[in-house]
C-alpha cells in the first residue's frame, strides 16, 4: 500500500494514482474544535496543533497536514504582543511599525530563539516524529506584503505603498529575509512544502503586484528550491487579474479560491503548476451533504486529468459540519456515495 507521500511524489511527477484523488482541505479551527481543543490552544502549542491535524488527517482521509495556524509567527518575532483568545484567531495587539523611521530600525530576529516561531519549527519535528516521513508536511510563512501589513497595519501599509515606495521597500525586503530564514528552519525541521500565505495580494491591482511583490515572491520561492523543498502560495480571494504575474514567481501549488475559474486558470499554468481547490467553503458549511457531495463531484469533473488537489477554496469554517468535510472525501472516491 502506498504512502501519503507517494500518493503526492505520483501527482508531482504527473502520473497520479487514478484510484486516489489527493485530498487536502485547510483545517486550524475545525482542526482544533474536531480534536477537542481550543484554537487558542492549537494556535500556542505545536503538540495540540499536530495532534489535532493527524486525527483530522486520519479520520477524513487526508493526504497531506501542515502547520499553519494564524499570520503572526514571524509578526511575533518581530517583537509584537500576540494574545490567544479560546475560541477566536489570535489578536495582534501592536503594529510594530508606526512610523517611517521604525523602518530604519527593524531588526531581523532570529527565528529559534521567539517562542512563536520555534514552537512552529517544533511542529514540523513532531510530525515527522509521529508520522515517519509517510505524510507530506506543508510549512507556513508569510509572503512580504501579507507580513508587511502584519507589522505596519493593513491600511497603514498599502498606504504606504503609494505614498511611499522606498520605505515601503525597506520593509518588503526586510519581510523577505525572515520568510527564507524560518522557511529554512521549518525545512530542516522536516517539512516538504512551504506554504506562503500573501492572501492581501488580491486586494492590489497588478501593477502594484509587479512592482513590490511578485519578484520578492520569486525570490523567497527560488530560496525554498535551492533549500530543497516545494512551495505552495496560498491567496486567497480573486487573483484572476494576477494569474499571469503569479505564473512568473514559480510556485509548485497554487490555491484557487472560489472565484476563479479553473478552465481559465489552467490556460494560463498548463501543466507546470498543481492547482488546488475550489469549492465555496460557506457552500462546505452550509449545504446538505448531498449538496456538498454534488458541488464536489461538479469540480472534479471539471478538473478531470489535470494536476489538481482537492479543497475547499480556503479555510474550512469551523462550524462545517463534519459529515460535509466527509461528503467531499467520499465525492473524490471512484464508486462514492452518500
Amino acid at each position: 500500500m502506498k504512502t501519503k507521500k507517494q500518493l503526492f511524489d505520483a501527482l508531482v511527477r504527473g502520473n497520479p494514482d487514478p484510484d486516489h484523488k489527493i485530498f487536502r482541505p485547510i483545517l486550524m479551527h475545525f482542526a482544533a474544535r474536531f480534536a477537542g481543543y481550543t484554537y487558542g490552544q492549537f494556535a500556542s502549542d505545536y503538540k495540540v496543533l499536530v495532534e489535532s491535524n493527524i486525527k483530522c488527517a486520519e479520520h477524513f482521509d487526508l493526504d497531506m497536514v501542515g502547520v499553519i495556524s494564524d499570520p503572526y509567527r514571524e509578526t511575533s518575532a518581530f517583537g509584537a504582543r500576540v494574545e490567544f483568545p479560546p475560541e477566536a484567531v489570535p489578536v495582534c495587539l501592536d503594529k510594530v511599525i508606526k512610523t517611517p523611521e521604525d523602518v530604519g530600525g527593524l531588526k531581523n530576529p532570529d527565528v529559534y530563539k521567539n517562542e512563536r516561531t520555534l514552537d512552529r519549527i517544533r511542529a514540523a519535528e513532531y510530525f515527522q516524529q509521529l508520522l515517519k516521513g509517510t505524510y507530506p508536511v506543508i510549512g507556513w510563512i508569510e509572503g512580504p506584503l501579507a507580513e508587511a501589513c502584519d507589522l505596519a497595519g493593513v491600511s497603514e501599509m498599502l498606504m504606504m505603498l503609494m505614498i511611499d515606495p522606498d520605505t515601503s521597500e525597506r520593509l518588503l525586503d526586510k519581510c523577505v529575509v525572515t520568510a527564507k530564514d524560518f522557511a529554512k528552519a521549518q525545512i530542516e525541521a522536516g517539512c516538504d512544502i512551504i506554504g506562503m500565505g500573501d492572501a492581501i495580494c488580491s486586494q492590489i491591482d497588478q501593477v502594484t503586484y509587479d512592482a513590490f511583490v511578485r519578484d520578492r515572491q520569486k525570490e523567497i520561492i527560488d530560496f525554498i528550491h535551492e533549500s530543497g523543498a516545494m512551495v505552495k502560495l496560498h491567496i486567497c480571494g480573486d487573483i484572476t487579474h494576477l494569474l499571469p504575474s503569479i505564473r512568473k514567481v514559480g510556485a509548485d501549488i497554487v490555491d484557487l479560491d472560489w472565484q476563479v475559474d479553473f478552465d481559465h486558470a489552467y490556460s494560463v499554468f498548463g501543466d507546470e503548476v498543481i492547482l488546488t481547490g475550489n469549492v465555496d467553503p460557506v457552500l462546505v458549511k452550509d449545504l446538505s451533504e448531498r449538496e456538498v457531495f454534488k458541488k464536489t463531484r461538479e469540480l472534479l469533473s471539471k478538473v478531470h486529468g489535470k494536476k489538481h488537489i482537492l479543497s475547499a477554496g480556503c479555510e474550512i469554517s469551523v462550524l462545517t459540519p463534519p459529515g460535509n468535510l466527509m461528503a467531499m472525501r467520499k465525492a473524490s472516491l471512484n464508486g462514492g456515495s452518500i
